[in-house]
């Protein structure tokens, strides 16, 4: 038998409900064989973070390496760089190992507001690991920051994902979760158009890693063989029973259910 796998690069969350941990369990719920880079040691949970460890860029590729000398990766994503060293040695392994289909999630800011991302790795990001991506997945605030440009409407949205296109990326999800729409909308852009995903809003705090869990989702239904399109419905799908089903853990924002949503038979395998 055999299982696809899938990397994440990103950082570890004490509290388990975004960074790496999000994205193992929700590899594992989609059938897809996890392995990891860890660029961060955070210090949080629901209410906050409290410290931030950096791991050495060094480690970080010889991390890259190990992984990629080793396994098949089917598809690969990354999450929290944090600085402009990581997400160089980061963009220069995933061109020499010829990883792909990449999915990179621009995480900037944590759901209880704490800065994840330094603001010398912003330039890196657009400038080395975009033009490597298969797909950018971010919500408004961090396509405002990609893309130099105030979002308010839907047009702002698509004029942002041309913008992060240019860039070099092929294509974009500017996330509507962040906008006040009820159903929310998620604008998939890439050479052929513009796609529309619709989803009805949940109305819970138990939102913590919801960016985590749905960019793995994307990168797990690639990792299987899935068009990107196909990708971005089942990731959509698979958050929005995550959220419903989410345990209602902690004091702040909670973490979402990962498996139960898996389970319950609406995600193909």
């Amino acid at each position: 038998m055999t299982i696809p796998v899938g990397l994440t690069i990103a950082g570890s969350d004490s509290g388990a409900g975004a960074g790496i941990q999000a994205d193992l369990k929700t590899f594992a719920a989609l059938g897809v064989y996890g392995v990891t880079v860890i660029t961060a040691v955070t210090a949080q949970n629901t209410i906050g973070v409290r410290a931030v460890q950096e791991i050495d860029p060094e480690n970080v590729l010889a991390q890259i390496d190990a992984v990629a000398e080793d396994f098949s990766i089917g598809a690969l994503k990354t999450g929290m760089l944090s600085s402009a060293a990581i997400v160089e040695v980061v963009a220069d392994a995933i061109r020499r190992h010829e990883l792909g289909p990449l999915v990179v999630d621009p995480v900037m800011i944590a759901k209880s507001g704490d800065r994840l991302l330094r603001a010398d790795a912003v330039e890196a990001l657009r400038r080395d690991l975009l033009p490597l991506a298969g797909v950018v997945t971010p919500n408004i605030p961090e396509a405002e920051v990609l893309a130099g440009r105030a979002i308010h409407t839907r047009d702002d949205r698509l004029a942002a994902a041309g913008a992060i296109l240019q860039l070099g990326a092929r294509a974009v999800i500017v996330k509507g979760g962040h906008a006040d729409d009820d159903p929310i909308v998620d604008l998939l852009i890439d050479q052929t158009g513009v796609h529309e995903y619709r989803a009805r809003r949940v109305n819970t705090t138990s939102t913590h890693g919801t960016g985590c869990t749905f960019s793995a989702a994307i990168t797990a239904a690639l990792a299987r063989g899935q068009n990107l399109p196909a990708a971005v419905a089942q990731a959509r799908d698979y958050v929005s029973r995550a959220l419903v089903e989410a345990p209602g853990l902690g004091r702040g924002h909670g973490p979402m259910h990962h498996f139960p949503a898996a389970e319950a038979g609406h995600v193909h395998r």
